[in-house]
């Protein structure tokens, strides 16, 4: 069993990834809360650890060079967040079927849908979101590292 700290960075990237995807190329401020959910600062105004390896997660996906923003909104929110050009090709990328079948992610009938459909089913990112549907920590550990390791020497 991993760390539940490592666990919820790969569940908190995963989300990050999932909601920048969705509205690429438009850029938004992404929020801690939205991602790691609601969280009360103590009496000093000081976040709980949860909030901040969230926050700490996003920083590092920038730093990895994954996603750009303009500034910090305190630390509750990366202001102007967007993927970058490695990260959108890699999500976009098709997964190994390996992968696919290891991560317990079944398309059904696939040789009956079109092929775009079947491309979109079969990429990094369709992967990551039916490993958060899943809710299984080990799922999604799994398809968000093998995600970041995918070879992406294609561009």
């Amino acid at each position: 069993m991993a760390d539940i700290h490592v666990e919820e960075f790969y569940k908190d990237v995963a989300v990050a990834l999932v909601q920048l995807y969705g509205v690429f190329p438009r850029r938004v401020n992404l929020f801690v809360e939205d991602i790691a959910g609601p969280d009360e600062p103590d009496e000093f105004g000081l976040h709980s650890k949860r909030h901040m390896a969230c926050f700490g997660a996003l920083l590092w996906l920038e730093e990895e060079g994954l996603l750009r923003y303009v500034d910090t909104i305190r630390q509750e929110a990366l202001d102007q967040a967007v993927l970058t050009r490695d990260a959108f090709i890699r999500l976009s990328a098709p997964a190994p079927q390996a992968l696919a079948d290891a991560a317990g992610v079944q398309v059904a009938e696939t040789d009956n849908l079109p092929r775009s459909v079947q491309r979109d089913l079969s990429t990094h990112i369709h992967l990551i979101r039916q490993a958060l549907k899943s809710g299984n920590s080990a799922r999604i550990s799994q398809v968000v590292q093998a995600t970041f390791f995918a070879d992406s020497s294609y561009h």
